[in-house]
């Protein structure tokens, strides 16, 4: 335990004197001291007090108008901070709405551009399967039609290289062989014996020539008078009924048939397939279809 000391005071001791009077009147003079000491003292506290009163009671009033002043401004500021607050809310709140429009404009948007996209993939699909079809379609013709063109130029090329012979052969005025007859550029020949279609044919080439292949008025003419006699000429439908082709392949264009020829036998079992052509005996010598298989004469030509 800490241990206090008290430092001994010096004590004024009141009790009085042994020495009678003079004692009594220092102690009147010590007892009037003392209480003007402690009027004085008395009236000093009271003067503090006062004036620590009226300085507390100015301290206080003016702390309180700070006080004042203060919450008014932290009020108002607060006031303004909440002022400011809901405005900066509704701007979030309407921020907000037009984003949640925003997006589902958005979201509309882009659905209806996947449809348009789609129907223009759907779109463009069909335009290309269509144009790839017309395409192959224009390959195929330009293919055709180069087929014809290097077809037609072949043919060109040997009908010019034909006309070039003949109009050599003609400048060299050539005679035809004995027992042979020239018209125009052409030499004739009429067999003395029969025989068939074919037969007819392999002695004309034997000789260096062909059955006789009928392309104007005048030769048709100059024909009929080698014989009064039926005779093949180079005329067939063999290859395809009802098409009819000269020996050389030029198509059939000018025509002389009898009445009602060419008829294939007239659907008459006792003349067969009439696949071949020959002049008939008279004075016009017109045309008439026959079993290549009979038995006629026939008219080789051939260029000298």
């Amino acid at each position: 335990m800490e241990e206090i000391y008290v430092e001994p005071e010096k004590c004024l001791d009141l009790r009085p004197s042994a020495n009678g009077t003079g004692s009594r009147s220092s102690e009147r003079r010590f007892h009037g001291a003392l209480v003007l000491c402690l009027g004085l003292l008395s009236v000093c506290l009271l003067a503090f007090r006062i004036g620590f009163s009226v300085h507390s009671h100015g301290s206080s009033s003016r702390l309180a108008a700070e006080l004042s002043a203060v919450k008014a401004n932290l009020t108002e500021r607060l006031n303004d901070s909440d002022h400011r607050v809901s405005l900066i809310t509704a701007d979030r709140d309407q921020l907000n709405i037009s984003l949640i429009t925003m997006t589902a404009e958005l979201n509309r948007v882009q659905s209806l551009s996947k449809q348009n996209r789609d129907s223009l993939a759907a779109e463009f699909s069909a335009v290309k399967a269509n144009l790839t079809e017309r395409l192959k379609a224009r390959d195929r013709q330009i293919s055709s039609m180069s087929a014809e063109r290097e077809r037609l130029n072949a043919s060109l090329i040997a009908k010019t290289e034909e006309l070039n012979r003949i109009q050599s052969l003609s400048k060299q005025k050539k005679t035809c062989p004995t027992g042979w007859r020239k018209f125009s550029c052409s030499c004739y020949f009429l067999s003395s014996v029969s025989g068939s279609w074919e037969r007819g044919r392999d002695d004309c080439r034997a000789k260096g020539a062909d059955l006789v292949v009928i392309d104007s008025d005048e030769e048709q003419t100059f024909v009929s008078g080698l014989t009064q006699q039926s005779a093949w000429i180079g005329l067939n439908d063999r290859e395809r009924e009802g098409t009819w082709k000269w020996i050389d392949d030029s198509p059939l264009i000018k025509t002389y048939w009898r009445e009602n020829q060419p008829d294939n036998g007239g659907g008459d079992p006792q003349w067969g397939e009439e696949d071949c052509v020959h002049f008939e005996s008279g004075e016009n010598s017109l045309w008439n279809d026959r079993s290549c298989s009979a038995s006629l004469h026939w008219i080789c030509e051939k260029i000298p």
